[in-house]
């Protein structure tokens, strides 16, 4: 059988740094929802660290619930749970509670709708309290952060009008109005930024 398994560089690279914030900001127990796992390595590396937590990961792309779903039988982790299929816009969500949310690289490369989407969606599922964590390149004060990211916004947009790196101030805007306090922004390698949104109430 033909391993499903796909394979991101960038996962080795992010993957440890992100896994260091998170540790201060998820619950030991409960249930986390990754939304748009991709490859499903970074499923696999924090399910791993976090055995106390169920871990359900999800992706609007068939292939890629292909590939999470083959490093998820590959691991054999008791508390990592098969891919759902999740459209981030789509006013009902396969998860109808999780205790926190975490979504990797999926804002700039979706479109605003789908970003909106993930914001309500997460104030529906999470708890008072409960936290939204976003990871990836972000504009601040009207400016990229980086000569780099520039370039990468401007090649996203090349590809698709409707992508491209957000303003965090716009996205920390609509999370206030879906029922998110203010963000603690952390700040990441490679000029990234890790958002935490804890839902209020």
């Amino acid at each position: 059988m033909q391993d499903a398994r796909r394979s991101a560089p960038a996962v080795a690279r992010n993957r440890d740094p992100i896994l260091a914030v998170l540790r201060r900001h998820l619950p030991e127990t409960g249930t986390l929802l990754e939304v748009s796992a991709g490859t499903g390595e970074h499923a696999v590396h924090f399910a791993a660290a976090f055995p106390g937590l169920i871990w359900q990961p999800t992706d609007p792309d068939p292939a890629a619930r292909a590939s999470i779903a083959a490093w998820t039988r590959a691991a054999k982790l008791n508390n990592l749970r098969p891919p759902l299929a999740l459209d981030t816009a789509a006013e009902n969500w396969p998860v109808a509670r999780a205790d926190a949310v975490l979504c990797i690289n999926m804002i700039h490369i979706a479109p605003w709708a789908a970003g909106l989407g993930l914001l309500r969606g997460a104030a529906r599922i999470l708890p008072p309290g409960g936290k939204l964590i976003l990871y990836g390149p972000y504009r601040q004060g009207g400016a990229h952060t980086a000569p780099s990211n520039a370039a990468f916004d401007a090649g996203l947009r090349a590809q698709d009008p409707d992508w491209g790196v957000r303003a965090l101030e716009t996205v920390a805007a609509e999370a206030a109005a879906a029922g998110f306090g203010p963000p603690e922004i952390v700040e990441m390698p490679a000029n990234n930024l890790m958002p935490i949104f804890r839902r209020a109430g």
